[in-house]
């Protein structure tokens, strides 16, 4: 069962949600798993292995900041878009939701049809995405593998969670270019996926952090350029 479609993980700690959320996921033809809260999530995403997962904040044993955090040093599902759901509408939540690396962020009471139509635009961007970025970038001491989100920094390998990775891909395609944080937020985020514009720069602190703060470099009220001279 599910060999063909698409893997979505739920996990929220408020039952009448869960079978919301499982009854329309499934009745548009996903694959569902859900967890009620993040450590029995964890234990789920590790063999599910998810190409989704939607995601509350507020639970008990593990509330869902911590679980995204767990969640993205996991290998097998470091590519997983993920979606925060939550009551909380505080900019700091949206924030630290972002820096811990969540995907997309929706305030609840959740609408069925407008959440089910912005999965299936994601699933949608990936293919295509799939199709058209299927290059490997070499550059330097790196090495940028699209189709297989594979990092490797002078042939050791780095893991990176999957904005963060194209993110790096983006900037690494055209070296010394500039680019605006709302032109990085729409080819990375995509234009029907709001976040704020402060995730650009969570994103490549983070990226910064892992391949060095010398590659990526701030335009001062311009944007980012990957900076790469012969």
């Amino acid at each position: 069962m599910g060999k063909n479609k698409h893997r979505v993980l739920v996990v929220d700690d408020e039952p009448d949600i869960v079978e919301i959320l499982t009854y329309n996921l499934e009745k548009e033809g996903f694959d569902v798993k859900a967890a009620s809260d993040g450590k029995k999530a964890l234990e789920i995403a590790k063999k599910f292995q998810p190409e989704m997962i939607l995601l509350d904040i507020m639970m008990p044993i593990m509330d869902g900041v911590e679980t995204c955090r767990q969640l993205r040093e996991m290998p097998e599902v470091n590519t997983a878009f993920i979606i925060f759901l939550t009551a909380r509408a505080e900019e700091y939540s949206e924030v630290a939701a972002f820096d811990v690396g969540a995907d997309d962020y929706i305030t609840k009471p959740i609408k069925p049809r407008a959440l089910m139509s912005r999965i299936h635009a994601h699933f949608r961007r990936e293919k295509k995405k799939t199709k058209k970025e299927s290059e490997i970038i070499k550059i330097g001491k790196f090495t940028i593998d699209k189709s297989s989100y594979t990092l490797l920094v002078d042939n050791e390998k780095v893991t990176l969670p999957k904005k963060e990775f194209e993110l790096l891909y983006f900037l690494a395609e055209t070296p010394n270019k500039v680019y605006g944080r709302d032109e990085l937020l729409a080819n990375i985020w995509g234009s029907d996926v709001y976040v704020l514009a402060r995730t650009v720069d969570v994103h490549i602190r983070r990226v910064r952090e892992k391949i060095g703060s010398e590659y990526i470099k701030t335009v001062k009220g311009v944007g980012y350029k990957f900076e790469w001279q012969e």
